[in-house]
């Protein structure tokens, strides 16, 4: 199915739809995709982002397996 095809069987299924809460899902979502705004960052965020970045590159983080076993440990000592 091509990118048309889907758009014309969303639009279809969408019409079809009976609850509201639904339909304000879906354009919650539409309007977080299509938002083409970019953010704007404080100074604060700007350096955070950059100290993450640095972690990042020294492998300076925590994997998820070890942060699930950092859960894990913890769980077991309450």
């Amino acid at each position: 199915m091509n990118t048309s095809d889907l758009k014309l069987d969303v639009i279809k299924k969408i019409t079809q739809l009976k609850e509201a809460r639904i339909v304000e899902e879906i354009q919650q979502l539409l309007d977080f995709e299509l938002d083409q705004n970019e953010y704007i960052l404080n100074d604060s965020q700007k350096e955070r982002i950059a100290e993450a970045r640095e972690e990042y590159k020294k492998e300076d983080y925590l994997t998820e397996d070890d942060a699930n076993q950092d859960i894990e440990e913890w769980l077991k000592g309450k």
